[in-house]
Formats: structure tokens, sequence, C-alpha cells
């Protein structure tokens, strides 16, 4: 398979590194480092798909001219537009075309992510009550000198997409009462730290994301009916942690099952092996995770804007 990076930030360096030599050109507007300047200069007959890591804002034009001409698309998350049929118009087009639309969510990759959603689906767990996510980062400085993403709902779509698809990946379908607990701007124009709240969604999930955490980290903690389990750090953090607790009735210190990996990042080679696939098996492209998930961010970030400024 034949690609083209488009965007040659620091997304489209990692993209471009596990293409290896799949990459056959790279697009960027300022980066001297890219071969062109736009994507319409590349020629159509030199490259199958496109991965594409740009921001949010002209992402749907970039995937109407791609996907319109037969091209696969991995584009980063979140796949933002200003309308849900602007989304739902990028699926029917693909289908159209017999190509390939992903939006990539690499964590969906990291390996306890995988032992979690395993976990939940065997129902070893029984009823599951409550799931806490925290996604933590030390950007805020470099976010603030951005010339892009310091602006709108800032760590809401960034991270809180993450975790929202997430949630999906492990638990399926989720209720749409999420809202905002908190959203403060503390050193940047854009809120860099918010926590939402879903009761309605089986289990209720708290979701806090920030750039504020000097030290990246990511935990998350599952309380249900027959024990617990944990994830502390992820991969590319390491070393990074799975526990599972079976619970001992009426009460007492529960056994413990702990995964520990000390490993480089796997998911970005895991995830182009995987678009790569869908590309040989041109499955119907289905976006309905993307429109629901712009449609709840779009909702979530006016009021987390809103209370930000309070």
């Amino acid at each position: 398979m034949r690609v083209i990076v488009v965007g040659l930030g620091v997304q489209g360096h990692k993209r471009r590194k596990h293409a290896g030599r799949d990459c056959v050109a790279s697009v960027d507007p300022q980066n001297r480092e890219a071969d062109h300047r736009r994507v319409e200069d590349v020629p159509l007959s030199v490259y199958d798909a496109a991965l594409v890591c740009v921001p949010d804002e002209p992402k749907v034009a970039l995937l109407r001219y791609l996907i319109g001409n037969g091209k696969h698309v991995l584009v980063e998350k979140p796949l933002w537009a200003v309308r849900d049929a602007d989304i739902a118009a990028l699926e029917a087009l693909a289908r159209r075309r017999g190509v390939v639309c992903y939006t990539a969510y690499n964590h969906r990759f990291e390996p306890h992510y995988v032992r979690m959603r395993d976990l939940v689906r065997s129902g070893e767990l029984g009823k599951i009550y409550r799931c806490r996510m925290f996604y933590g980062n030390g950007t805020a400085r470099l976010v603030r000198e951005s010339e892009w993403r310091d602006q709108g709902a800032g760590v809401l779509p960034d991270l809180g997409s993450h975790l929202l698809d997430t949630a999906r990946f492990w638990f399926g379908g989720l209720a749409d009462d999420f809202e905002i607990m908190t959203s403060r701007c503390y050193e940047n124009r854009a809120p860099d730290h918010v926590v939402i709240l879903s009761r309605a969604s089986s289990p209720t999930l708290e979701l806090e994301m920030t750039l504020l955490s000097w030290r990246n980290h990511f935990t998350c903690d599952i309380f249900a009916q027959h024990g617990s389990a944990h994830i502390r750090s992820l991969c590319k953090w390491g070393p990074t942690t799975f526990c599972h607790r079976t619970r001992v009735l009426p009460s007492g210190r529960p056994p413990e099952d702990v995964v520990t990996l000390e490993q480089d990042d796997p998911t970005w080679a895991l995830e182009y092996a995987h678009f790569a696939e869908l590309c040989k098996t041109t499955p119907a492209t289905d976006l309905s995770n993307d429109i629901w998930l712009n449609r709840l961010l779009r909702r979530l970030g006016k009021t987390a804007i809103r209370e930000a400024r309070r």
C-alpha cells in the first residue's frame, strides 16, 4: 500500500515513521521538510491512502477530496465537523467509492485497554457500577504557545475524545446525558482542566482531563459487583499496571491479579497494521461513533467554554 502523510507535525512524523516504506510523500503548507505544500499537488496515481494529521477545521474538506478521488483515509481524532450531516456525508461518499475512512484512536491498541475490554466482556466482574478515568499531561505551555491548539473547548475535544471513545470501546453505547462538572482555564485561554459526568450511562462515568499534570499520567478505576479493575499509566509513560481484584464476601482483602508492562508504545504500529488490513478488506465505512462524539463534544464544548469564563 502506498500512503501519503498530510500534516507533518508531531502526529504526522509518528505516522510517517510507522508507515515506513509505504510512505511515498508528505504534505504540509509550512513544514519545509514536506514534499508538497497542498494535497492537490500530489499526483493521484502515486498513492492509495492518506494519513491525515491536521487541525480540526480543514479535516472535512480534505477528506471529501481524498475519498472523492477513491483514496482510503486514516484521520487523527476527533473527526470534527460543524454539522453532523457533514460526517454522515463522508460516510456515504466512502461507501459509494468503496474506500475506508477510519478515525484513529490509537489507545484502543494499548495492551491494558484491550485487557480491560476483554475482562468487561467476560462478565467476570458482574454488574459494573462505576468507571472513573483520569487523563493528564503537562502540555499547558506548549498548547498556549501553539497557533491553533489553544482555542475552542481546549482539552475537552483533545483528551476528552480519547476518554469517551475508550468508554465506548469497553462498554458499548453510552447515554447522552454527560454534563460538565468543572471547566477551568488555569494557564490557557481555552479550558485546560475539565471533568464530565454521565449518571445515566451503565456504568456511571466520571472522566477527568487536564493539561496540568506535569508528569503525564492515566488512571482508570472500575468498581463492580464481583470485584474491581484498575489501570495505572500507559506504555508510553510506563511502567503500566493492570490490576484485577476479586471481591471477598462479606468483606476482606481481595486476591489480586496484577500485570505490569515495561515496553515501548505499540499502539501506533498496531493501528497502522489494522488500517492497512482494513484497506485490503474494505468493510463498509461506519462513522456512527464519530457522529455521536461530534454531537456530544460540540454540546459539552459550549458549556465548558461558558463555565471556564465565569
